[in-house]
């Protein structure tokens, strides 16, 4: 599609609130009752997503020719700012080429005044969102001393989203865009981190990463209020308790709260619509822990937000690709407790959408820390999924052991896998059997199950159940798991009944 457009486009517009002011040096110009900028997306340092057109947005005085010259392009291109002091150009992007790390140079002017971009990089940008196991920084890792002091890659290009909201949708952002390094990759997230890294290594093209989210919250947080209020669900779920709440009468400033960042489309407004005009590869989303006794709502609540964020960013049906919430016991140290389980059957469901992946972290879970600090594997896994599936590298597995069938033979239960999630076969990552299978009989009674690998199936015995009619494996809150496939991907939970989730008591 983009191909097929001419190779210089204008357009002026823009009704939107609100530009950043940036440095002087390169983003906003004194000089004029209307002060010359363009939008703190748009910095020195950053990567511009390859192949697909480039906006280039900001603030000019109403009627005022703005011209945009980026050094990759033959020709400049020239808008007229409109009656709300808003300007937007657009420019088409070449194809990133394999090793090319041409450092790049746009410069935008209007009424004698210049302001000048450096040292932008063309290859692919990821936006990342989400709660506290995706802001995990750098410097809170297992070995971070070592992880820090490797990170030298100024081929990866990091911009961190300081933390803001507010009951309107603005254009403005806190953070700079900085090259990776050991001093600028401490306070960036890790799982984004690795997920780039691998990213870069398998590619060899400039990336760009883009952390915009924070600790603590909830995903209806990151969606749009008018999205919320067509749905029936989720309007009566989430906007009129907020809005029936007195909290929703308190005055909002820029200082985080963990009793506010459960108030719906408020993150939203101030740290994911600054983004929709800037062109990107895909998204990476972690969060999770905090909607975690909700059931279909925050499953309605998915699809609206990656249907409404798609749309917002208006470049077709974006690659979603999102984290499972890792095992953990929330203090209640009850091997038989499941709520958490349900919870991540609902998110594996969030995966039926088109150009959606959801990574498995069944292994890397802690039972005592909501903040497992082995991060490397979770990247990790996000990259596999984007390479497989965004880049084609199709001889890249992303999938962990996935059920396929299970069949019943008087006491035995056989545990069949989709072929193509165990093309390396079965194994576990400690010579041990596999464990955490449960079988139950048609009292609904689960017990644990004597499990060993034949071939490619598990086979499943219990001593307590003569005739098994159901297989659970990994179906409570806080198993760390040992099954995995050749690739030393991890079996995705499952079970193969639909009784319904017990009631547990609140204490």
């Amino acid at each position: 599609m983009f191909k097929a457009l001419p190779f210089f486009i204008t357009i002026c517009l823009f009704a939107q609130s609100g530009f950043a002011q940036q440095k002087t040096t390169e983003a906003g110009v004194q000089g004029s009752p209307v002060t010359f900028k363009v939008n703190q997306v748009l910095q020195s340092n950053m990567v511009i997503q390859q192949n697909k057109p480039f906006k280039v947005w900001g603030q000019a005085a109403a009627g005022q020719q703005v011209t945009v010259k980026a050094d990759w392009a033959q020709q400049p291109v020239t808008v007229i700012a409109g009656a709300d002091n808003k300007f937007m150009a657009i420019i088409n992007v070449p194809e990133a080429k394999k090793g090319d790390y041409t450092a790049h140079t746009l410069a935008v002017e209007s009424n004698h005044q210049k302001i000048t971009l450096t040292d932008m990089l063309i290859g692919d940008t990821w936006f990342l969102s989400g709660q506290s196991n995706m802001q995990f920084a750098m410097r809170e890792v297992k070995d971070a001393a070592t992880e820090i002091a490797a990170a030298n890659s100024p081929n990866i290009r990091i911009l961190n989203v300081g933390f803001n909201w507010n009951t309107k949708p603005i254009d403005t952002l806190k953070g700079d865009w900085q090259k990776i390094s050991p001093q600028t990759v401490k306070d960036f997230s890790a799982v984004g981190y690795y997920f780039g890294k691998e990213l870069q290594n398998k590619l060899d093209i400039p990336v760009g990463l883009i952390y915009s989210g924070i600790g603590g919250s909830w995903e209806q947080a990151y969606v749009a209020q008018d999205v919320m209020s067509s749905d029936s669900l989720l309007n009566a779920f989430y906007l009129k308790p907020f809005f029936d709440s007195p909290k929703s009468k308190e005055k909002l400033d820029g200082v985080f709260s963990f009793d506010r960042v459960y108030q719906p489309f408020l993150i939203h407004n101030a740290m994911i619509y600054p983004f929709y005009n800037l062109s990107i590869k895909g998204i990476c989303w972690y969060q999770g822990e905090s909607n975690r006794a909700e059931r279909e709502s925050y499953l309605q609540l998915s699809y609206a937000q990656i249907k409404s964020w798609r749309k917002a960013f208006a470049q077709g049906d974006l690659p979603f690709y999102y984290v499972q919430v890792a095992p953990h016991a929330y203090e209640k140290f009850d091997s038989t407790l499941n709520d958490y389980a349900f919870f991540r059957e609902i998110q594996e469901k969030v995966g039926e959408m088109n150009n959606t992946a959801m990574a498995v972290t069944m292994d890397v879970g802690d039972a005592k820390n909501i903040h497992p600090t082995n991060k490397k594997p979770v990247g990790d896994r996000l990259a596999r999924i984007a390479l497989n599936r965004t880049y084609g590298m199709l001889y890249i597995n992303y999938q962990g052991p996935h059920v396929d069938y299970v069949t019943f033979l008087k006491k035995k239960a056989i545990v069949n896998y989709l072929p193509a999630s165990i093309k390396t076969g079965l194994r576990t990552n400690d010579a041990a059997g596999p464990k955490y299978f449960m079988v139950a009989g048609d009292d609904q009674l689960f017990y644990a199950a004597e499990a060993k690998i034949v071939g490619n199936t598990i086979e499943l015995t219990a001593k307590q159940v003569k005739k098994p009619v159901a297989v659970r494996y990994a179906f409570t809150n806080y198993p760390t798991t040992n099954l995995e496939n050749g690739d030393g991907l991890p079996a995705v939970p499952f079970r193969t009944d639909n009784w319904p989730e017990p009631v547990v008591a609140k204490k």
